[in-house]
């Protein structure tokens, strides 16, 4: 049966990345069933691999037209599979599919990520006397685990990342079939071809999003990421919010986008065509002795684009946090919520070298991929960087805790469209302080407000998204917050967005 991407663009590591995929020139079931044991222990997470059967290799391409396979070969090849699978120690049934390329038959066998992990294989799967041992794939290759990734693998057992586990409280009648033979669609898999054949069930067998025996088959997370009109009934605050500040981070006047929402590969193309709309600018700018004028944006598409569909991949779906977008005079803010892994260091970042240890939604990653919303592995900072750099933008900035809670990336907008006016600072009215208990204040603005007045009162300098942090709620609570508070005369800002300070009209009992 067909698989649900493009098995060209496989072939020729467009949408997988070339560690992921081994090619062999024939039927050798020893490497093969070391390999499948590899990617089915998945030891980074990174969604398995793919071992294409019927194509040579040389210095890690593939070597075309194809040697291909004969009709008899892949008969019995697929007949043996079906014993060897239960050597695989627990049993692993990887997924395969025959394909016809430049005229020549191949087996592309699909070893995803596998659910009862840790796995072990015969070192010869058809030596009388088998031996087992983990694999796990380093680099290219598939290697014995030395003892400590051995604790390591082990440790894995039963961890199985947040998308490609399954969600009981959900039917697989909630898959939407017209979003996923949209989906076929757009990656030109020759599953949809055999799509009206098969059941519901079938076919989102085929594409590994059910989990379960026959009896209980229920849809992984990621089918309900990206196959329900709308995941946010499955995972609260899935969505993205767009919010405008005119006047300056401090400022209470704002202006919110509708929410977007929807399957996560529509979130972010709706949030890259509201940017283009509403937000990105092109200048022409004339260059004294050149004849040809530089064209420049202000935000460079690029870098937005691997920012946006980055958030909305690495976030943390269990989080009830949306990913955020704050647009300002100078700068454009995303913040998503579930941080970076806890293996990568802030400084990575800034030298714009970044390999996490492990990836949050590994399937999530590869529907993004197929649909060439994100790159290969460890490349979105780079892009990021490079796209900047080009445009002569600034470099952007990069911000996480400690926690690994939250992850900020700021760009500033390009020199050529800053404007030169200049900030006027008033001062502040001579007001009398308003003398309330802790309580009362507490009754009237809530124990939110109330923790931000001892914030300010604390560090008078204090930004909005820095109380958010210390106080453990969302920058979009604090500033409702503090926009109240200004309104009822309680508090003012005094000086610049980035070094004003806070005015606080309230005193209290300690």
């Amino acid at each position: 049966m067909a698989l649900p991407i493009n098995v060209l663009d496989l072939i020729n590591g467009r949408a997988v990345e070339s560690e992921r995929i081994e090619y062999k020139k024939g039927w050798n079931p020893g490497p093969i069933y070391r390999s499948i044991c590899a990617f089915a222990n998945d030891f980074d997470d990174i969604g398995g691999g793919y071992v294409i059967v019927g194509i040579a290799e040389e210095n890690g391409r593939p070597v075309l037209p194809p040697e291909g396979l004969g009709e008899e070969d892949l008969d019995s090849i697929q007949k043996e599979m079906i014993q060897l699978n239960n050597l695989i120690n627990p049993a692993y049934h990887p997924k395969i599919s025959i394909e016809e390329i430049q005229g020549k038959n191949i087996l592309v066998i699909w070893a995803f990520g596998g659910d009862n992990r840790p796995y072990e294989v015969p070192d010869e799967i058809k030596a009388k006397d088998k031996k087992y041992h983990y694999y796990v794939r380093y680099g290219s290759s598939s290697i014995k685990v030395s003892k400590d990734q051995k604790e390591e693998l082990i440790s894995l057992s039963g961890k199985t990342p947040f998308d490609d586990r399954a969600n009981s409280q959900v039917s697989l009648d909630e898959i939407s079939l017209t979003l996923v033979r949209d989906y076929l669609r757009k990656v030109s898999s020759k599953l949809l071809e055999n799509m009206d054949a098969l059941t519901k069930e079938q076919l989102l067998s085929q594409m590994q999003l059910l989990y379960g025996p026959p009896e209980r088959r229920h849809p992984r997370n990621v089918a309900l990421m990206m196959f329900t009109e709308n995941p946010e009934k499955y995972f609260p605050y899935s969505r993205v919010e767009i919010v405008h500040f005119p006047n300056g981070e401090a400022a209470d006047e704002f202006m919110e986008a509708p929410h977007i929402s929807g399957p996560v590969d529509h979130m972010i193309n709706r949030t890259l065509e509201y940017l283009k709309i509403n937000v990105l600018q092109q200048k022409t700018v004339k260059v004294k002795g050149q004849a040809e004028s530089i064209r420049v944006w202000n935000y460079p598409y690029q870098a937005l684009e691997e920012i946006i569909a980055n958030a909305l991949y690495h976030r943390d779906y269990q989080t009830r946090e949306p990913v955020e977008i704050r647009i300002y005079q100078e700068k454009i803010r995303v913040i998503n919520y579930g941080g970076p892994d806890r293996s990568i260091k802030l400084a990575e970042f800034k030298k714009g070298k970044v390999i996490p240890r492990r990836y949050r939604n590994r399937r999530l990653g590869d529907f993004l991929k197929e649909l060439d919303l994100t790159e290969g592995k460890a490349t979105g900072i780079p892009t990021i960087i490079k796209a900047l750099e080009e445009n002569g933008s600034p470099k952007a900035v990069f911000e996480t805790d400690d926690d690994r809670s939250f992850f900020h990336v700021a760009i500033p907008i390009h020199s050529k469209f800053l404007t030169s006016t200049k900030v006027r600072i008033s001062k502040t009215k001579v007001r009398k302080k308003i003398i309330l208990s802790s309580e009362e204040i507490k009754r009237e603005l809530g124990e939110s407000a109330f923790k931000i007045l001892l914030s300010m009162r604390a560090n008078p300098k204090v930004t909005a998204a820095e109380i958010a942090l210390e106080i453990g709620i969302s920058s979009r609570a604090v500033e409702k917050n503090i926009a109240k508070m200004r309104e009822k005369g309680y508090l003012e800002r005094e000086g610049a967005t980035k070094k004003g300070t806070w005015i606080v009209f309230l005193t209290w009992d300690e």
